[in-house]
């Protein structure tokens, strides 16, 4: 993996540290708090049940084995992890992964029950106050250009367009620093 080049000068945020306790557009009571060891089976599920329209550049993978394995990569090392949570369920995953040069890429999930009710936004601001908090400063995506809800999701939080040279349009963020909300 490797970064972007370069990052916006004026950092954004600040985010909120999870946990984040809210009421999505759909009346359902959402928590976003950092991963847990003891989230993993229940994120497995949840990638398991994914929708297979709603993979986006080949992730989440298909199939228990190859989930295991990618959620084994994720959920390891220096990363950051955040999980939604909607009545004992695990309904969405965001992710700082290192790309060893200082940087983040950020991934995030919402299953397909739970899309389009305001998640992604709390999952992400988690995420990015989880990040801050642990002393993350930049963070970089690749979005799809015709994905027009994920990147007007990104531009929402604050992510500005880096590089739109090609098929996906490269995303990036600079963190405030730690968050006290």
């Amino acid at each position: 993996m490797t970064g972007v080049t370069e990052y916006p000068d004026e950092p954004a945020g600040p985010f909120p540290k999870p946990p984040v306790e809210f009421t999505d557009a759909e009346g359902r009571d959402v928590e976003v708090r950092a991963y847990e060891e003891g989230d993993y089976e229940d994120l497995v599920e949840m990638y398991d049940d994914f929708d297979p329209a709603d993979r986006a550049q080949g992730l989440p993978p298909v199939g228990e084995d190859r989930i295991r394995d990618w959620l084994d990569i994720l959920l390891t090392g220096d990363g950051y992890n955040v999980v939604a949570w909607d009545d004992g369920d695990a309904i969405g995953h965001a992710t700082l992964v290192p790309d060893g040069e200082g940087g983040y890429e950020l991934a995030i999930f919402v299953h397909q029950s739970h899309q389009g009710a305001g998640i992604g936004t709390r999952l992400i601001e988690g995420l990015l106050g989880h990040g801050a908090a642990g002393g993350a400063e930049t963070v970089w995506l690749t979005v799809e250009r015709w994905n027009k809800p994920a990147v007007s999701l990104y531009e929402k939080v604050g992510f500005e367009t880096m590089s739109s040279e090609s098929f996906e349009l490269e995303m990036a963020i600079r963190l405030a620093g730690d968050s006290d909300e």
